[in-house]
């Protein structure tokens, strides 16, 4: 009895040990980030990754004020809001009109979309620079607002396709029997069931637009339109990096994202989890 209780004793440190172990290797990146923030540039050249000794805020105050950081941000928010905002809806009615509709040719629908989810965005990089060029609207948000809804749709089809299959056809049969019309049912049913795997596809989509680099690189080069992350890009230098400066604006960058996702977190957990039984 005491051999297995000790044994399970054991085995039960040995989970918590490894787990910890987890848990400092992910955070351990957030604190690299954080402590170089707060260094002097010297002072990280001495030390990379040692404890920060002398503590400042002196790269933080560069990059807020006398660099367009919150300029940068500004243009990641509209991208990020804009982008995620008309491939979310243009989503949930596609996927509604597959799934409930069962138009003719809704199957092919399907497959084409998860067809295009494989596409690598590089590939359409040249094809698309020409045709903003073409159109005018190299140097403009519009260029990356419109490239990035173009590769968000296909997944958000997709993952909502397979939410909405796992709402009771009777709902939408009984709902249809009433009298309401097919505007009616995705407003007030479909919709409001869809809230946490809506919420997934949002905080999913919107760290992916906040993070790309570089379609943002290639087609936004003045300096007033750049987004967030290309404009800390234009911090590397060939030769000599402060990184204090450019680990400061990463981590800036890294706070509306935790506060997107800490706001609903549990319909986050929901959202992932659903569908997961078809």
């Amino acid at each position: 009895m005491r051999t297995t209780a000790r044994h399970g004793l054991v085995r039960l440190l040995s989970q918590h040990a490894f787990l910890l172990i987890i848990c400092l290797s992910a955070l351990y990146p957030l604190w690299f980030i954080a402590s170089t923030a707060i260094r002097s540039n010297a002072a990280y050249q001495l030390d990379p990754t040692g404890f920060p000794r002398h503590p400042t805020l002196g790269a933080l105050r560069t990059i807020l004020f006398h660099q367009p950081l919150p300029r940068w941000m500004w243009n990641s928010f509209l991208v990020t809001v804009s982008s995620v905002a008309v491939s979310t809806f243009v989503a949930l009615l596609a996927a509604y009109a597959a799934v409930f509709g069962r138009f003719r040719g809704h199957r092919i629908f399907l497959s084409t979309s998860v067809a295009l989810m494989i596409v690598p965005p590089v590939t359409l990089l040249i094809p698309m620079f020409v045709f903003m060029v073409n159109a005018g609207i190299v140097n403009h948000l519009q260029s990356v607002i419109i490239f990035y809804t173009g590769l968000l749709i296909p997944f958000a089809v997709f993952f909502m396709t397979g939410f909405f299959r796992t709402i009771p056809q009777e709902l939408i049969e009984a709902a249809a029997s009433e009298g309401a019309g097919p505007f009616t049912v995705f407003r007030r049913i479909v919709l409001p069931l869809s809230g946490a795997a809506s919420f997934t596809l949002i905080v999913v989509q919107a760290i992916w637009v906040w993070n790309e680099l570089l379609i943002a690189l290639v087609f936004l080069q003045n300096e007033s339109s750049r987004t967030l992350m290309s404009g800390l890009a234009q911090f590397q230098g060939r030769f000599v990096t402060n990184e204090p400066l450019v680990l400061s604006g990463a981590l800036i960058s890294i706070l509306p994202v935790v506060v997107l996702y800490l706001s609903g977190q549990r319909f986050f957990v929901r959202g992932l989890t659903a569908g997961i039984g078809k």
